[in-house]
Order: C-alpha cells, then structure tokens, then sequence
C-alpha cells in the first residue's frame, strides 16, 4: 500500500486538494448565493437547491474550461515552439524523444496498444493528450452556457427583465466576460512559468531545471 502511494502520490494529492476547495467553493457559494437572494428580497435557498442553480454549475464551468483550455494549448503549443532555456520548452539543438516516429517502436517492449497496432488507432493516440483536454473544454463551455443561461435569467427576471435560452446567452457580454477573464490568467501564469523556470529554480521539482544548471540550458 505504501509503494502504491508513492507511485501515485502527485495524483492523489491533487484530487484530495481538489475535493477540498470544491468543498470550500460549495459552502462558501451557498453563503454568497443566499446573501445576494435576500438582497433582491427573495428567500434564501438551502444546500440542495444551490447545488441545482445555475448561479452553481455557471462558476464551476466558468472555471474548468479555462484550465482544459490552458492545458490544451499548453499541450499543442510546446510541440512546435520553444523558449531558449526554460524547462518547460523541449530541447532547441538537439534531437527530443518526443517528436521519435512511433512507428518505427511498434516491437519496443511495454509499447503502448495503439502503437503496436498501429493505422488510425495510432494517428489518434498521438494526439490523445491535447484531444482530451479540448474535448474537456468544449464540454465544459456547454456546462457553462447552460448554467449560465439559467443564472443570468434568473437575475434579469429578479430586475424586471427576461429570460434568455443558452444561445442567446452566448451572445451576451456577461458570457465572454466570463470566458475571458479567466482565459487570460491562464496564459499569463503559463507565460510565467516558462519565464521564470529560465533563471529560478525548485530543488527537487520535475518542472526546475537542476539547480546547478546553466540559465541557457533548455528543457529538463
């Protein structure tokens, strides 16, 4: 069980926070939802309710597609550029594994179903990782139009307004407003992070360059 943790440990780490501040985000955004109910003097609804409420689903999608979008990009964008000696970036003047045709290691011990198979199973494979995440994201922009819709209604019908359905909602300001405050935090961290992994080091961090490493030394 020990050995099981430790293989899995960066994992289980991160779902355990996750669940954490989802929790968080519940009670707290129950308290706030609540708060601005009675303000517009309407009642206050209990758990279960916010938990069914647009105002709910709207801040988790809201938030979720700009991390997949951030991780997918992420993904797409390291395999054709780089940044002269940031970890994050694969190395410039010289050959990375990660661009090694798979098909010439269809045979390689411990090889992966899809490249031992190969055709069209392996074109998908090779982009899979980059796939999921946009397949995330897009999933989780319906979550946030839907619930969205559902919360803006809502407001506008609290100030005398009308409701809108989800397309008309992504014609809405507030929706891209929404989108786009969170999307470009996720770019400028990213920017960071490829920045800052050229000068600064984390002992110990597979996203750090060895400590003793020179500035100009790119990729891990």
């Amino acid at each position: 069980m020990r050995e099981w943790l430790r293989d899995h440990g960066l994992l289980i780490a991160n779902l355990a926070l996750f669940v954490i501040f989802f929790g968080g985000m519940i009670f707290s955004g129950v308290r706030v939802d609540n708060s601005e109910q009675l303000q517009h003097g309407q009642h206050a609804v209990s758990l279960g309710g916010y938990l069914l409420s647009g105002a709910f689903y709207e801040a988790i999608f809201e938030n979720w597609e700009s991390e997949f979008l951030q991780m997918g990009m992420y993904v797409v964008l390291t395999a054709y550029l780089f940044q002269r000696g940031s970890s994050e970036s694969k190395p410039i003047d010289e050959p990375a594994p990660q661009d090694e045709d798979p098909r010439k290691s269809a045979d390689r011990p411990g090889a992966p179903w899809p490249v031992r198979h190969g055709g069209w199973l392996l074109t998908a494979y090779e982009h899979s990782l980059a796939g999921l995440f946009f397949l995330l994201f897009f999933a989780s922009v319906v979550g946030h139009a839907i619930g969205g819709a559902k919360d803006y209604s809502d407001e506008q019908l609290a100030h005398g307004g009308q409701a809108v359905t989800t397309l008309q909602y992504l014609g809405t300001s507030q929706f891209w407003f929404e989108s786009f405050q969170n999307w470009q935090s996720e770019f400028l961290a990213v920017a960071v992070l490829v920045w800052a992994s050229v000068y600064l080091r984390q002992r110990g961090s597979a996203e750090s360059k060895p400590v003793a490493e020179p500035h100009g030394a790119t990729g891990s």
